[in-house]
């Protein structure tokens, strides 16, 4: 549910009671998520507040980006070695289907996420599908992973039929949870509430990239008011 009035507070709602934020840019100085280790401790701070019971990190990477499994490990032991609250730590990584994938895909060299390891969150261009996206989902699938795509309701190139397809081949669907209060736009909102609606999410996340967007959440009541259940990693 999300029971928000405009006399609520974020904190009050409680809609983050046990929650699992499976997608996350809150490892400080790796891409244009946090910059700061203190910043990064705020939000964790924070997320204990609000009663989140694990976070994944997922940095991205990407050929802009080229984070390497070997650097992400390491500076995710040292978030580790800094925070000593209650929220549980894990690192994954958002990875973006461009030829440095290509070549990470060809050594199976990813940071995997969910209790098995075996999910693997994905992203694309928001604007253009990558060249052979589907075929290089399947061989994704071949490794042994279950793909993730990333807050599907954002990719302008895709239309219903699209997304239709995708379910059919078994790709998992993570949802932007500020995608449903506007914070990209009402074209993104609406698309959210479509896939809302055909129950075609499977994991939810904030996509957090800075503490201000925690500050900028809406009060006013958000449509559709009940969510589903989402899986857990």
């Amino acid at each position: 549910m999300w029971p928000f009035s405009p006399h609520r507070s974020l904190l009050s709602s409680r809609i983050f009671e046990g929650f699992t934020d499976c997608h996350s840019h809150i490892l400080p100085g790796v891409d244009d998520g946090v910059k700061r280790l203190d910043e990064s401790l705020e939000i964790l701070d924070r997320y204990e507040e609000l009663g989140i019971r694990s976070v994944w990190l997922t940095p991205h990477i990407m050929e802009d980006i080229p984070n390497s499994t070997a650097d992400l490990r390491a500076r995710f032991e040292a978030l580790c070695s800094a925070y000593h609250g209650s929220v549980e730590l894990h690192l994954g990584a958002e990875n973006m289907i461009d030829t440095l994938f290509e070549k990470r895909l060809a050594d199976n060299d990813f940071l995997p996420m969910g209790a098995k390891l075996d999910h693997l969150l994905v992203e694309t261009s928001y604007f253009t599908p990558p060249y052979g996206f589907h075929d290089t989902l399947e061989k994704v699938k071949a490794l042994g992973y279950f793909p993730v795509l990333a807050h599907p309701e954002r990719y302008v190139y895709m239309n219903s039929q699209d997304y239709d397809t995708l379910k059919e081949m078994g790709i998992l669907f993570q949802l932007n949870l500020f995608s449903l209060a506007g914070y990209y736009g009402s074209s993104v909102k609406h698309t959210a509430e479509s896939l809302l609606k055909k129950d075609y999410y499977d994991f939810a996340g904030t996509d957090i990239h800075t503490i201000s967007m925690l500050g900028r959440w809406p009060l006013r009541p958000i449509s559709p008011k009940h969510l589903p259940t989402f899986n857990t990693l």
